[in-house]
């Protein structure tokens, strides 16, 4: 996977700020729902970076547009998290905001405002950042605006130019559903390795059997892995399911980021050397330990261990939002 034999990992994608609200009982229309909020940095591309760094990567980069708004502030939490920033500070747009409604379930429901992802633009790329990269990671957010679409694609054709792998992550079965399947999938035609979630892979081949969608996307991308929650994992290639990875049991409180969590280090363990198989368990590894975290970040410091089906506290611990992000 590695193409020039390097370890550092290039992520183009999205730095936003997440607005998290977890919510005990149901939402009420036209009244007040208790809520505890938190004001926490963000952006699937971002999160895979923290995740990859965590995992045990070397050196993860990221290049992402963002608003003077909350530059400075977004720049701390990725250094602080062991990722190289690359960030365009954009004057004119906002940094963009996700509201995360979190249920009693830990499940997760977005409104976005994707600000300056989208505005990632062909004069933020330079072949001169893939300078020692042995894998390039995009974030399927920027294929639904011309502008960030256009850069990505750049992107691509450099690194394929170079013998660079390509990973690509749909990011949301709900943008794919108004950009198109056909023009999605001519869009990130050429990645390597396709990692799409349940929903994703069902919208994009018309299947809604996990295995049958992760099989037929493996006739057009050499690699598949569908994430199924707390399903696991299916590895795809050359059109059958290869591997079946069962999850990692844990108390779930926050599903945010468990998708992006699961990609930083499953790209981690294939930049380390690992088969598709054993990155896809280590994936798993990260997403159960993401679910029980609020937002979409690792905790900064010692990695957890592991407990076998661990009960969430009433109240878990939150991340302190890093100066520049008020909470």
């Amino acid at each position: 996977m590695s193409g020039a034999g390097s370890a550092t990992l290039l992520v183009v994608g999205d730095v936003v700020t997440d607005i998290v609200a977890r919510h005990r009982t149901p939402l009420v229309p036209a009244t007040d729902t208790a809520a505890r909020i938190a004001t926490l940095p963000g952006g699937a591309g971002a999160n895979v970076a923290c995740w990859a760094a965590r995992s045990g990567a070397r050196d993860v980069r990221i290049l992402a547009r963002v608003g003077a708004d909350a530059a400075d502030g977004h720049e701390r939490a990725l250094r602080a998290a062991g990722v190289r920033p690359h960030l365009v500070v954009d004057p004119e747009a906002p940094t963009g905001t996700v509201i995360s409604l979190v249920g009693p379930d830990g499940e997760r429901t977005f409104l976005t405002d994707s600000g300056t992802v989208l505005r990632l633009s062909a004069a933020d790329w330079s072949d001169d950042l893939l300078a020692g990269v042995g894998h390039l990671h995009v974030s399927g957010y920027l294929f639904f605006a011309d502008p960030s679409r256009t850069a990505a694609r750049l992107a691509m054709e450099a690194a394929r130019a170079r013998s660079v792998p390509v990973s690509v992550d749909p990011a949301s079965a709900g943008f794919i559903a108004r950009f198109g399947v056909d023009r999605f999938l001519t869009a990130v035609a050429g990645a390597d390795t396709l990692l799409p979630n349940h929903d994703e892979a069902a919208l994009l081949t018309g299947l809604p059997d996990p295995a049958d969608a992760a099989a037929k996307l493996s006739r057009q991308f050499p690699l598949v892995v569908s994430t199924q929650g707390s399903g696991g994992a299916l590895v795809a290639a050359s059109g059958a399911v290869v591997a079946r990875v069962p999850a990692e049991p844990a108390g779930a409180v926050d599903t945010t980021g468990a998708g992006d969590a699961f990609t930083g280090a499953f790209l981690a363990a294939r930049l380390a050397g690992r088969d598709p198989a054993e990155a896809a368990r280590r994936g798993c590894r990260a997403g159960a330990e993401a679910v029980t975290l609020i937002g979409a970040r690792p905790r900064l410091g010692p990695r957890p261990r592991p407990r076998p089906r661990p009960r969430p506290p009433e109240d878990p611990p939150e991340r302190a939002a890093p100066s520049g992000l008020s909470s």
